[in-house]
């Protein structure tokens, strides 16, 4: 009898256990930023809906490496989940790094209701032919430009500027188009080599810039505005091929909720985090809306260049979204 109650006892639990699947969710960046938020609403929706039939595994600032192997590990299954940026998603959807293009978007709104809509939903549906679900865009604001070198407030100002970019060809093409030098480097790599002198700067959006304490290692900070940085929700195609259609609502669903908080976030940044570089002992510059169209007219071989690449068409489309 004593023996028939301990097998029951140890199938039972050897049940739950097995009953509750491990999701492995990689990110960029600290708990503390967008990301970090983004992923613990999405792990307290997924985890109340499925009554804990899942539990998230968080791996933050880098810890499961660079976005390019993170997004790979999702390919293999070896990773279920991951938020990443927009910096190596062309790498495997090409269409994806039209997003990229300087000043396309006017504001957040307007990035945000483009990639809501039509143009954003269709271009999360190629991921699909390179194993990959894409469920969601996220987002990181509009990307702005520090450096050790100088203010910079004309295209001459970054003539030369050895600065990080992700490894994003619109941005490099951009940036080369420009007369910078370009170093396309990931993230883990970044605030050693800014602190080494091996860069002189790098851009992104105030969401990263605050949270990764970039006032410790940069002196300039230029609010360019010149890239929209949205973010994307992965999911990997062999575990989603095993969830129920009610557990993939729910990790949809719960996608929803975490973009929510993830905005929420940004825009809590944006209207706070230039004081706070301020005081943190950052020299701040704003481009003026002339000094912005001096910039998109030294980018106008560049724009051609994104013509050809995604077709004059689907830009016009993300332009005229109302």
């Amino acid at each position: 009898m004593r023996a028939t109650l301990a097998a029951a006892t140890l199938w039972g639990l050897a049940t739950a256990a097995s009953a509750q699947q491990e999701i492995k969710l990689g990110y960029a960046l600290a708990p503390t930023s967008h990301y970090g938020v983004a992923a613990a609403r999405w792990q307290e929706f997924v985890e109340a809906e499925s009554e804990g039939r899942y539990a998230f595994r968080h791996f933050p600032s880098s810890g499961l490496g660079g976005e390019r192997e993170v997004i790979e590990g999702v390919q293999l299954g070896t990773v279920e989940t991951t938020i990443v940026s927009s910096g190596t998603l062309s790498n495997f959807v090409p269409e994806a790094g039209v997003f990229d293009i300087p000043f396309l978007f006017r504001d957040l709104g307007h990035a945000r209701r483009v990639l809501d809509g039509p143009v954003g939903q269709e271009i999360l549906k190629k991921f699909d032919d390179v194993g990959l679900v894409a469920i969601a865009w996220g987002e990181q604001g509009f990307r702005h430009i520090t450096n050790n070198r100088n203010a910079i407030e004309t295209p001459a100002d970054i003539s030369g500027l050895k600065l990080r970019t992700m490894e994003n060809p619109t941005h490099i093409t951009a940036f080369e188009t420009l007369g910078a030098a370009p170093t396309p480097m990931a993230w883990p790599e970044v605030i050693g080599a800014l602190e080494q002198g091996t860069i002189d700067g790098q851009e992104n959006p105030l969401s990263v810039i605050t949270s990764a304490k970039l006032s410790e290692v940069q002196t300039y900070l230029t609010l360019s505005g010149h890239v929209y940085s949205p973010t994307v929700f992965l999911v990997s195609r062999p575990f989603w091929d095993g969830l129920s259609e009610e557990d993939r609502e729910i990790f949809r669903k719960g996608a929803t909720e975490a973009v929510a908080a993830m905005r929420a976030f940004v825009d809590g940044v944006e209207s706070s985090g230039v004081e706070q570089l301020k005081a943190e002992g950052m020299t701040v510059g704003e481009l003026s809306k002339e000094q912005k169209a001096a910039f998109q007219g030294a980018l106008e071989t560049a724009y051609e260049q994104y013509y050809g690449t995604y077709g004059k068409d689907l830009v016009d489309r993300i332009i005229a979204t109302e």
